[in-house]
């Protein structure tokens, strides 16, 4: 056999020993998942602490909502996003679920408001074309209320003014609301500076509010004494200076409007507060028309018809408005068995004091009834009447006239009547209608029959008369001609014979006129010379003339 191969003789390789395990080193594996573990829960708690709150909004339609896509923007800054659109349980609504930054936390509050801004027309111009691409988004106008709240409603219209834009609003009542929508322009001095903002009814349903937003610095100009009035439309009116034209703008022409104004003479009077309580008045005229303080609720009781007359109607005293109709009634006696119709109006005295002169010697402003019953009585010795009269042919309306009748008949008052009841006359075409009454009696009294029959006597007669004059004329003409015919060749003679005696040439007249003629010459000849010789010898005149040498 072969020797064994050779081994190379290794040296000794030391045992090893396990080591204890260390602390130090356990640690250390365990580090990375620890780091890991904190991290993510800082970051956990840094989005929890940085998350905004969740709120709902409910909208009356769904129209343009994506999860995940509409934001919600205040001054187009965005400020949280849609996370859910789903129905409400009752289905009348659709309830989306946002997602709000934390910055956004202190808009949550009771009177904040929110809307839907789509692309929109209105009277006042276009609105949200810009999401015509990017798809709609939700508005909001943050509140000043110190109440939280999570829960909202999205307006259905977006508000004409948002609570940034400096200016205040008032409150204007009226009987209706006419024309005067949401987004009608408020005027002052026919510059646009509000808008109306909200209307609603009355809960007595007797009138509306209307809520008009005025923007600073022309807020400062509504004070407790401005008057504001409907400026929609054209005011046409007819006056001695001819026909006026008076509108706001081609705005309130199409759309309406509301103007408002201090009166002129009105008393300097503190800003308003914002919220206050104004009238609207129907036109400018009536605005801007002097406050009556002084009221007196009087009646007239007319017995002709009240047809043209309406509530509203003017009480007119020689062309001054002085009162207002009020009711129109109609009253029955059945002990007479005759109806009248009373009016009861709105006298205004302190129109009158106005116009009358310092100087008029007139008792205090009555302050009681019986201190007014003698004011009236005192009018009423004095002959003042009241009389329907017609104002306007045309349309056939009528008015109430005061006038001053010195030949009307005394009349006391009944003192115990309210209220006060002003004795009237009839008008003027009233008047007429019973003198021509009485003459149509009186014409169907007259006999016809009677007097045609006479009438066709006398025509009769007349014609015999006419006959026999005729034939008279006939005999007359017949014998008149011969008697001028002999009367003619007569007078023709004459004047051929006064011809020959007068004219002619040879006719001893004319011979005789010569002569004379000739004679007078003379004697004009011899005063000619006497007169030059005088002229020669003025001496004559005493001496005599001298004899030639």
């Amino acid at each position: 056999m072969g020797e064994p191969p050779h081994r190379t003789e290794l040296p000794d390789i030391p045992e090893a020993v396990a080591a204890p395990k260390s602390a130090r080193s356990i640690q250390l594996v365990w580090l990375i998942p620890l780091v890991a573990v904190l991290v993510g829960g800082w970051i956990a708690v840094k989005t929890i602490l940085e998350r905004g709150p969740t709120i709902t909004i409910s909208f009356k339609t769904g129209e343009g909502l994506e999860a995940g896509k509409t934001k919600i923007k205040y001054k187009d800054i965005e400020i949280g996003l849609i996370n859910s659109v789903a129905l409400a349980p009752d289905r009348n609504r659709v309830v989306a679920t946002a997602q709000l930054d934390k910055d956004a936390e202190s808009f949550l509050v009771e009177d904040t408001r929110l809307w839907a801004v789509r692309p929109q027309v209105t009277a006042t111009g276009v609105s949200g074309l810009g999401t015509l691409l990017s798809g709609p988004y939700i508005a909001i106008d943050p509140g000043k209320s110190t109440q939280k709240r999570r829960d909202f409603a999205a307006l259905d219209v977006p508000p004409i003014v948002t609570r940034e834009e400096p200016g205040r609003a008032f409150v204007l009542r009226a009987p209706d609301l006419g024309s005067h929508d949401v987004g009608v322009p408020v005027f002052f001095r026919r510059l646009p500076v509000g808008e109306v903002v909200e209307r609603e009814l009355d809960r007595d349903g007797k009138g509306v509010s209307i809520k008009v937003f005025v923007r600073a610095p022309y807020d400062q100009y509504v004070t407790t004494n401005t008057r504001f009035w409907s400026a929609s439309g054209i005011d046409v009116s007819l006056g001695a200076t001819g026909v006026e034209i008076q509108t706001e703008s081609l705005v309130s022409i199409l759309i309406g409007g509301i103007a408002f104004q201090t009166r002129p003479d009105a008393e300097i009077a503190p800003v308003a507060d914002a919220k206050q309580v104004f009238q609207l008045y129907r036109t400018r005229a009536e605005a801007m028309r002097r406050p009556d303080l002084d009221v007196v609720h009087l009646v007239f009781r007319f017995k002709e018809s009240v047809r043209g007359l309406a509530v509203g109607a003017p009480i007119d005293f020689r062309g001054v408005n002085v009162g207002e109709v009020v009711r129109i009634g109609l009253d029955f006696d059945p002990r007479a068995f005759t109806m009248t119709q009373p009016v009861e109006v709105y006298f205004y005295p302190g129109r009158m004091r106005l116009a009358a002169r310092e100087e008029a010697n007139l008792p205090p402003v009555p302050k009681t009834r019986e201190e007014w019953v003698k004011r009236v009585q005192l009018f009423v010795d004095h002959g003042i009447r009241g009389q329907l009269r017609t104002g306007s042919l045309l349309t056939g309306q009528k008015y109430v006239a005061l006038d001053i009748f010195p030949n009307a008949p005394k009349v006391k008052l009944d003192t115990s009547k309210t209220p006060i009841e002003i004795p009237t006359l009839p008008g003027p075409l009233e008047g007429a209608e019973e003198a021509l009454e009485n003459i149509l009696k009186k014409v169907e009294k007259v006999e016809f029959a009677a007097i045609g029959e006479d009438l066709r006597r006398t025509l009769d007669s007349l014609d015999k008369a006419l006959k026999s004059t005729d034939r008279l004329v006939q005999r007359v003409d017949s014998d008149l001609v011969a008697e001028m015919r002999s009367t003619m060749q007569s007078a023709r003679s004459a004047i051929e014979r006064a011809e020959q005696s007068v004219i002619a040439s040879d006719a001893p007249l004319q011979e005789g006129v010569r002569e004379a003629l000739r004679e007078l010459a003379r004697a004009a000849e011899a005063l000619r010379t006497l007169a030059d010789y005088l002229e020669r010898h003025p001496e004559a005149l005493i001496r005599g003339k001298q004899e030639q040498p």
